[in-house]
């Protein structure tokens, strides 16, 4: 049984069916019921935020179906993407928890949608996603019952994402320590009618058992060909994907290490190519690290190599060797050219932005007038 081009997993053979000792089938009765469970969503800028509901979809069930929306439903519904629609559809599709994705889903999710790919319920975050008018995009599956809702993420969304890059510059967009962007940081989602908790901004942490919940756990075996990349992976992107892709298809059974400079994991290890991950992997690839993982390949992209801090290649070792290659992936895009995408349209994305934070405080609002009704009426009914 083959999943975007990768062998099943044993849970992934059960779920589908199962058969006796020798090769018989088992009958209808005894085999597990499949669960099959529908996400759907805009999927801009694939963060830890988009991964980590996922991964807690799939653990709902057995078969994840992601819907992706256009660019112009996304356009109508909330303001202009970032990514192009069939970037979006490749960045998803390489999520290892999601089995099938839907191209063009609608934006808001009906009975109709579920039932078209036999999905027994939906799972979203448990922030609110709203259309153009305001309304709750999953109405009507939760009226019938069949909506199922995880923990969002907190500390992470695109709409920061986007927010931190209209105050960065192309040559420094990640500096943190920014005056600027401390700013932004007090002040982003900040209005007369106060703050969302789904926009606003707040620091994601990393944490030891968010990344436990990450990792594969799974040991190279005797016949895999180890390969090693490394790189900050800032903004992980679909350039990166299609580099680590061309990467896992340097060898018939790859097991492919990444190394972090930066703590990136929850990008990395959310993808279907990448088997282990080294947090704040040395710059140089050194003897001790291609002895210690027993390091077959390295391989590196088309970008410019700079020199080691002592001006030395810092893939010289690996060269000497002569395991190195550079790999050309066919996709130019870099973190830059997607800053680039948003300072062009900053106006726009602005206005998505603020959109965006003010139909959540309108939300919000009602909520809270409808939560203070019902304890009148309570307390009015208890006086009686």
């Amino acid at each position: 049984m083959i999943k975007n081009g990768h062998h099943a997993t044993d849970d992934q053979k059960g779920a589908a069916g199962c058969t006796k000792p020798g090769g018989a089938v088992c009958s209808p009765e005894k085999r597990k019921r499949v669960v099959r469970l529908w996400c759907d969503g805009c999927y801009d800028m694939v963060h830890y935020g988009h991964s980590n509901q996922l991964r807690q979809a799939k653990g709902m069930g057995d078969y994840l179906i992601a819907g992706v929306h256009t660019d112009a439903e996304i356009a109508k519904h909330k303001g202009p993407p970032v990514f192009t629609q069939e970037e979006r559809y490749k960045m998803v599709r390489a999520i290892k928890w999601v089995d099938e994705i839907v191209e063009g889903a609608p934006y808001v999710t009906t009975l109709e949608t579920l039932d078209k790919y036999n999905c027994d319920f939906c799972v979203h975050g448990d922030d609110i996603t709203l259309t153009v008018d305001g309304k709750d995009t999953y109405e009507e599956v939760k009226h019938a019952g069949r909506y199922r809702e995880c923990k969002r993420t907190q500390g992470v969304s695109t709409t920061d994402l986007v927010g931190r890059m209209l105050l960065m510059t192309k040559a420094h967009h990640s500096n943190m320590s920014n005056p600027d962007y401390q700013q932004h940081t007090d002040n982003f989602g900040k209005g007369p009618t106060g703050r969302s908790p789904w926009t606003g901004v707040s620091q994601f942490l990393q944490t030891s058992q968010k990344i436990i919940q990450f990792a594969s756990g799974k040991e190279p075996q005797p016949g895999d060909t180890i390969i090693y990349v490394a790189g900050a992976f800032d903004l992980f992107h679909i350039g990166h994907v299609d580099f680590l892709e061309m990467v896992y298809k340097q060898a018939e059974r790859p097991y492919v290490i990444v190394g972090l400079h930066f703590d990136q994991l929850w990008k990395i290890k959310s993808v279907w190519y990448v088997s282990e991950v080294v947090i704040g992997a040395p710059y140089a690839v050194g003897k001790d690290l291609l002895d210690h993982f027993k390091v077959d390949l390295v391989c590196h992209g088309k970008t410019e190599v700079f020199p080691d801090k002592d001006g030395s290649d810092p893939y010289d070792e690996p060269k000497k060797r002569g395991v190195f290659r550079t790999i050309d992936s066919g996709n130019n895009l870099t973190t830059d050219d997607i800053v680039q995408r948003i300072i062009e349209n900053r106006l726009q994305f602005e206005a998505r932005n603020q959109k965006k934070e003010a139909k959540e405080m309108a939300v919000i609002e009602a909520m809270k007038k409808r939560e203070a009704q019902d304890v009148t009426e309570a307390a009015t009914e208890s006086s009686h």
